[in-house]
């Protein structure tokens, strides 16, 4: 069994990214990342300023903009759209939940496709599906990286999906068909679960329920890679993925922290350099 190291992994594409940044800086290009982040979520405040210690210590300039939970529909549309204006602002940034009552699909779908440096604008969603070049959603993105790294091989292998969210699981359904993987996706509603995740080759747990996935659920040699984070009730951040267990089990498999949370950041970072690198 090999633990993929995530941690190790994006500390490397920040490096690369980093030198990116310092040539594009050369020729007067200066990446810029604004950040939309409506009420005060604590999770959300720690993601941000991940975020912006990822920008700072790559070179890519940060802006934030802290609205409070009264912000209107239209307040929040109209600030992204004069975002959108902005040629000296490469990605746009809405940091999700926002408050119950704001549209947060309206927004995303407002914020320009070019600047969509979290891949979730529907131009973006519908380039990936048909394998034109986009900005992917920065977790998938993350994976199909981790298993490139390790030479995982998906070509006419199985790869099983938990989890059907907008964020993960769909883009990621549409990453692995790209790699010529045969991908099935689980959900809420799917019967016999077992039964169809301990056929996977590669088995990601992206569902939101600590220690969902038990060593009887995944085959012998299999690669699991766990994109949940959960606490326990001892506040310990864990995955979606008994990791003891199934460690047992698997050749290959990503640790909760340490794993995938660190290639979502790295691969925003990487998306907003693209974006750079394109609209100069």
């Amino acid at each position: 069994m090999e633990i993929i190291d995530g941690k190790e992994l994006a500390r490397e594409i920040r490096g690369e990214l980093k030198k990116e940044v310092e040539n594009l800086r050369k020729n007067g290009i200066i990446p810029k990342l604004a950040v939309i982040m409506v009420g005060d979520d604590k999770a959300s405040s720690v993601y941000v300023r991940n975020k912006s210690k990822a920008c700072d210590e790559i070179g890519i300039e940060f802006e934030e903009y802290l609205k409070d939970e009264n912000t209107t529909q239209e307040e929040l549309i109209e600030l992204i759209k004069s975002l959108n204006n902005r040629k000296d602002i490469h990605g746009i940034l809405l940091q999700s939940p926002i408050p119950k009552g704001l549209d947060i699909r309206e927004a995303f779908n407002t914020i320009d496709y070019t600047k969509d440096v979290d891949g979730f604008n529907p131009i973006n969603v519908g380039k990936l599906s048909i394998g034109e070049d986009c900005f992917i959603s920065c977790t998938p993105h993350g994976v199909i990286k981790m298993l490139e790294k390790y030479n995982i091989q998906t070509e006419g292998k199985r790869a099983v999906i938990i989890g059907r969210s907008n964020i993960v699981g769909k883009p990621l359904i549409q990453c692995l068909l790209n790699k010529n993987a045969t991908v099935t996706v689980c959900h809420s509603k799917t019967q016999n679960i077992k039964d169809i995740t301990s056929q996977a080759d590669i088995l990601v747990a992206a569902l939101g329920k600590p220690k969902f996935v038990t060593a009887d659920m995944v085959k012998e040699g299999a690669t699991v890679i766990d994109v949940g984070i959960n606490r326990n009730e001892d506040g310990k951040l864990v995955g979606d993925v008994d990791f003891e267990e199934v460690s047992k089990k698997a050749s290959y498999i990503t640790p909760v922290p340490g794993g995938v949370g660190p290639m979502t950041i790295a691969m925003l970072m990487h998306n907003v350099v693209k974006s750079a690198k394109s609209l100069k």
